[in-house]
């Protein structure tokens, strides 16, 4: 398995999409914030938005990791004619504008509450990605337009289209977003540094090993000291802090499954079941056996 499906076998995220929104200048769409854990995301099919300054056009996709609240409009907002709502297969969104017109399809991202903090601690406030023109976006340009088809023209299965493409949009958004960042934070900061991707890899297979620097710089053909520099600048953390991170959300992942916190102590490199407890309960709150109940 290649790192970045590792990484988010790890981390779990559950794609909603929602609302289909048609709108003739001038505009506005409010979003209010969102709880912890659910983003909400907005894919700029046709036309073009302004978001809080930000000019976005056909094909980009504009995501707000820790629900932040925000705008979209084009024109004066307070010009903007009422929006009104039809039921469908997405919600539509329209409004009596006679001014160029901007399609966007608008849904969330539902991060586990628990296992999935580690993810968005490496995500930014506003996470913007742009297809147009990008030969190495065609895929998610690609994706997009079959959503925008589905939803439009609904027939026999199109509501399990719109769901199982939704459900690679987050997978695609952040390959495209690792390849187009010019700065990437925290665990991604690790996959978008490609001389680091072995050592991280590495961690991923086998977070039971009891890794040392010596080893994950050597898994990266790097000097000890080269290698623990490029990893703290490039994660912000120290591969020791990764690895308990990975360990944690692997441990995580096997109590859902209803393992036993004896067997997966063991599974994440713990010989003491004690000391897996006491680390499992700083990561989250709460000891494995009370994790596990709360999934039953």
């Amino acid at each position: 398995m290649d790192t970045l499906s590792h990484l988010l076998a790890l981390y779990p995220v559950r794609t909603a999409l929602d609302v289909r929104c048609r709108f003739g200048a001038p505009w506005v769409l409010d979003h209010g914030g969102t709880p912890h854990g659910v983003a909400p995301y907005h894919l700029i099919v046709r036309g073009e938005a302004l978001c809080d300054g930000l000019q976005l056009q056909g094909g980009d996709i504009i995501v707000f990791p820790h629900g932040a609240a925000h705008r979209l409009h084009i024109g004066d907002p307070a010009q903007a004619s009422p929006l009104h709502s039809t039921p469908g297969l997405l919600r539509f969104e329209g409004n009596q504008g006679d001014g160029p017109q901007t399609d966007i399809l608008c849904g969330e991202f539902h991060f586990d509450a628990d296992g999935g903090a580690g993810l968005l601690a490496a995500l930014p406030a506003m996470l913007v990605v742009r297809t147009a023109g990008r030969p190495d976006a065609q895929s998610l340009r690609h994706l997009m337009r079959m959503l925008q088809e589905e939803a439009e023209t609904p027939r026999n299965g199109s509501e399990a289209i719109v769901r199982q493409l939704a459900s690679a949009l987050f997978a695609l958004l952040m390959r495209t977003w690792l390849e187009q960042a010019l700065s990437v934070p925290g665990l991604f900061g690790v996959l978008a540094e490609r001389r680091l991707r072995p050592a991280i890899n590495g961690m991923l297979a086998a977070p039971e090993k009891p890794w040392t620097l010596e080893q994950l710089a050597e898994a990266s053909h790097m000097s000890r000291a080269t290698f623990a520099r490029l990893f703290k600048q490039a994660a912000n953390a120290t591969p020791a802090d990764v690895l308990a991170q990975l360990r944690m959300a692997r441990a995580a992942r096997l109590l859902d499954e209803g393992r036993a916190a004896g067997m997966v102590a063991e599974a994440v490199g713990y010989q003491s079941e004690a000391a897996f407890n006491r680390a499992f309960k700083r990561q989250y709150g709460v000891g494995p056996g009370a994790y596990r109940k709360r999934g039953v």
